[in-house]
Parts: C-alpha cells; sequence; structure tokens
C-alpha cells in the first residue's frame, strides 16, 4: 500500500503542500475549516510525517548507539532495559550492538553508528580495548560518548561506574570477618579497568588485615570469557594447586555459579568448606542452592543515568553549549546469602 504524502493530500483537496503542512501544525494563519479536512483526510489516508526529514531540519536523528560487549548476560540487559525506558519516553530510537569483546568489531561498530548521524553513542568497552582512537573520533566529530561499567580512564568523557574497588574490598572483608584466612579470587581479563579495580580491592582488603597476598591464588582468566565454564575450570585448578582455600571472591556471578557446580560435584561442601562471593547479583544468584552471596550492581540504574547524562549532552549541544564531562557513582550493596558461612569471627 502506498505511503500517503502531504502532496497526497494537498491534491485532493486542491489546495498547496504548504497549507497542509500549516494545518497539520495547527498554524493561526489557516481556517477551522481547512484545518478540520486537511486532519481527516489525513486520518483517512493513514498519514504519518516523514521521521527522517523531521529530523533533518531539526538537526537530529532522535536515535542513540549502545555498544555492549555481551547481551546475554543479566547485568548487561539490565543495563538495556534502563536505557531503552528512558530513551522511549523521550522518543529516541537505540540501535544496540555487540561487540562480542571484540575490539576490531567495537571500532567499526563506532564507526557504522557515526555514518548513521546518530545523535550520541553509549558504550561498555570490550575487554580488548587497549586503543582508544575510535572514541576520540566520536567526541571529535562532536557527538557526546557516554561509558558505563567498562571504561577508559583517559577518555574525556561522562561516566557512569560503580567504585568497583569499594566493592571488591568489601565482598572479601565479608569473607574475612567470618573467619576465611586463605582467599582466591577468580579475576576477569588483564584489560578491563573494572577487573583492575576489583583485584585491588581485593588485594587491599588481604593487606589491611594483616593476610599476606599471594599471586597463586589469583586466577585470571585469559581468554576473556567469563563463564560458566570458566568457572568450572579455575575451580577444578584451583582444588589440585590448594587444598587450603576457605574462601572465594569471583569477579562475576556466572562464574561463581560455575565454580559451586564444580566443588559440589567434587565433594567440596559450600560454605563449610569453602565460602564464596560473586559479583552483580544475577537472578540466578538468588535460587541456586546455597544461594549466592553477593555484590549488588545497579544495571537498570546504570542504564537510565547513562541515557538521561547522554541526553543532557545532546541538548546542551543543540543549544550551542558546552559542558564539562562527569563522572557519576553508584552504590553497591553486599547481599549475604547462604553461600558464605553465617558467623563473624
Amino acid at each position: 500500500m502506498k505511503i500517503a504524502t502531504l502532496k497526497d493530500i494537498a491534491e485532493q483537496l486542491n489546495i498547496s503542500v504548504t497549507t497542509v503542512s500549516k494545518a497539520l501544525k495547527d498554524y493561526p494563519d489557516v481556517s477551522k475549516k481547512t484545518k478540520l479536512q486537511v486532519k481527516e483526510l489525513a486520518k483517512t489516508l493513514n498519514y504519518k510525517p516523514n521521521a527522517f526529514a523531521v529530523n533533518l531540519r531539526k538537526r537530529e536523528s532522535k536515535t542513540i548507539g549502545l555498544i555492549i560487549p555481551v547481551i546475554v548476560h543479566h547485568f548487561f540487559s539490565n543495563v538495556i532495559k534502563g536505557i531503552i525506558s528512558q530513551a522511549e519516553k523521550k522518543g529516541y530510537l537505540v540501535i544496540t550492538l555487540q561487540s562480542d569483546e571484540s575490539y576490531e568489531l567495537e571500532k567499526k561498530q563506532v564507526e557504522l553508528l557515526l555514518s548513521q548521524r546518530v545523535d550520541g553513542i553509549i558504550i561498555s568497552l570490550a575487554n580488548g580495548t587497549a586503543k582508544y582512537d575510535h572514541l576520540n573520533e566520536i567526541i571529535a566529530q562532536g557527538k557526546p560518548l557516554v561509558m558505563f561499567d567498562k571504561i577508559a580512564k583517559i577518555v574525556k568523557c561522562s561516566k557512569i561506574i560503580i567504585d568497583d574497588r569499594k566493592a571488591a574490598y568489601t565482598a572479601t572483608q565479608h569473607l574475612i570477618d567470618i573467619g576465611c584466612k586463605r582467599i582466591a579470587h577468580f579475576r576477569g581479563a588483564l584489560l578491563p579497568q573494572n577487573s583492575i579495580d576489583r583485584f585491588l580491592g581485593y588485594k587491599k582488603a588481604l593487606l589491611d588485615n594483616n593476610i599476606p597476598y599471594d599471586p597463586s591464588l589469583v586466577y585470571i582468566c585469559e581468554c576473556g570469557d567469563m563463564s560458566f565454564e570458566e568457572g568450572k575450570k579455575n575451580a577444578e585448578q584451583l582444588l589440585t594447586d590448594h587444598d587450603d582455600v576457605d574462601g572465594i571472591f569471583i569477579n562475576t556471578d556466572l562464574v561463581a555459579i560455575g565454580a559451586m557446580t564444580a566443588f559440589q560435584e567434587m565433594g567440596v561442601k559450600i560454605p563449610d568448606d569453602i565460602s564464596i562471593v560473586g559479583f552483580s547479583n544475577w537472578f540466578m544468584s538468588s535460587v541456586i542452592s546455597p544461594s549466592l552471596t553477593t555484590i549488588n550492581q545497579p544495571g537498570v540504574e546504570m542504564g537510565k543515568m547513562a541515557f538521561k547524562q547522554l541526553l543532557k549532552e545532546i541538548k546542551a549541544l543543540k543549544k550551542g553549549k558546552t559542558f564539562e564531562p562527569k563522572t557519576v557513582v553508584l552504590k553497591t550493596d553486599l547481599i549475604v546469602r547462604a553461600s558464605t558461612k553465617n558467623t563473624i569471627s
């Protein structure tokens, strides 16, 4: 079925296209009778304004880009939910792309979004991202850029984050408070800033409590795949390497659940033999047995804040105003469940 245009309405009513346009916008110099005729015919023909043309005149696309490392991930799906909930209220379309933890793919996706003339971009960096020219190009083209979760500190843009170091410290301190003496850490890949900060928080908690830091107790996810299988593999290796570990702080809940599965298969009792703290507070963390003690990471709130900050910057640029990049640090909480002992030493 042919899409109705202003010209179609004008020809049927024998008036100008300009008059039709003014009537639809309720201009005062068009008679009430003409307005009524135009609007009734527009409804009959199912006329819809050309959003692209309208946005072109306004010099905006009403579209933003979102690049995330992994879509099938509880935390990132919550972030998407938060962003889209706010974007829809303001009439914005969100183009969502997955970098699959690839720096090269992330670069191509930035180029694609810029070529689509999006009004701004929100991004959480891939594990493999160590160069930032593509991010600086966004800023150079006058587009607002907001990072969240996995960020680059040296890129001058707004960031929505948590205090990963403090959260990791809290998680490790909880293990110490319940009496754990040999605490391992399953960390993420070497590059992401949040992985670095969680490791540093773990290490500081040990040292502040006069517990020697032992690098052999830190298991690095070399492949960048923070998965259930990675958790099982690290747990099996840990039991081969050490028989005295009584606590583990794990970088994300999915890996923690993989580790718990491996321990249970090998007859290790949780929390009697080993207490475990995860990170993110996935839904499954509360329904597995034993339920997982974890750090609650506010994904939906982070998404909402990321869009709100981006929108502020889009509006500022539209008005020809400058703005200073802003860093927002959201609060985290320790959710104590059955995977850690319930007695404080």
